[in-house]
């Protein structure tokens, strides 16, 4: 039977991203052979080319995929929370806490950032920032953060530091201990945006 031309495209896709996936997070990047994981997909090199341009457009499509996968799962963790508040703190720190899995440590904060630059400017950045944006305008609205603070400006300065806090993490001899460290750190700085409650001093 024969099969549709855009099923096949996709599954060559598939194929390219899930064999690209576990050599960029076993040996990294770097050591990755395009040769040894187009065979373990029993596809050849032009297939990468013709898909993704170069081994860079690869990893680009496998940051895309776990990214995804990482947004489902801060969102579910998230939806528990009992509040807005505790909800957008939480899908910060879930985010940063992530960088101590090895693959997401490996790819999206060591390599990612190394090999496609400043995360800021990836494709997925305006996403996080949009939805950030607005968390913080619901939040000034209900009286929770405190008014002035342009919620743009502060969402994209927190997504600035969330990644940061990843990346240092990914970077740390000891990530456990860094996490912990950092995390608590990042917290303050989230809760100086709160608005302070009772009367204030005239």
């Amino acid at each position: 039977m024969h099969r549709p031309r855009k099923e096949m495209i996709a599954e060559t896709r598939a194929k390219l991203i899930t064999a690209a996936r576990n050599a960029f997070g076993t040996i990294g990047y770097a050591e990755a052979s395009m040769d040894d994981f187009t065979a373990s997909a029993g596809l050849t090199r032009g297939a990468l080319y013709h898909h993704f341009g170069d081994k860079k457009g690869l990893l680009q499509a496998v940051i895309a995929e776990i990214d995804g996968e990482m947004a489902v799962r801060i969102d579910e963790i998230a939806s528990r929370a009992p509040s807005r508040w505790q909800r957008f703190v939480d899908e910060c720190t879930t985010y940063i806490e992530m960088a101590l899995e090895p693959e997401i440590q490996r790819i999206m904060f060591r390599d990612g950032p190394a090999v496609l630059g400043d995360p800021a400017q990836w494709p997925n950045a305006n996403a996080c920032v949009g939805s950030m944006t607005d968390h913080l305008t619901r939040l000034q609205e209900e009286g929770t953060v405190v008014p002035g603070v342009d919620p743009e400006t502060a969402a994209r300065l927190i997504n600035g530091a969330s990644s940061q806090a990843a990346q240092r993490i990914a970077n740390s001899s000891d990530p456990e201990a860094t996490s912990k460290t950092v995390v608590a750190a990042f917290k303050q700085l989230l809760e100086g945006l709160l608005k302070k409650q009772g009367p204030q001093p005239v």
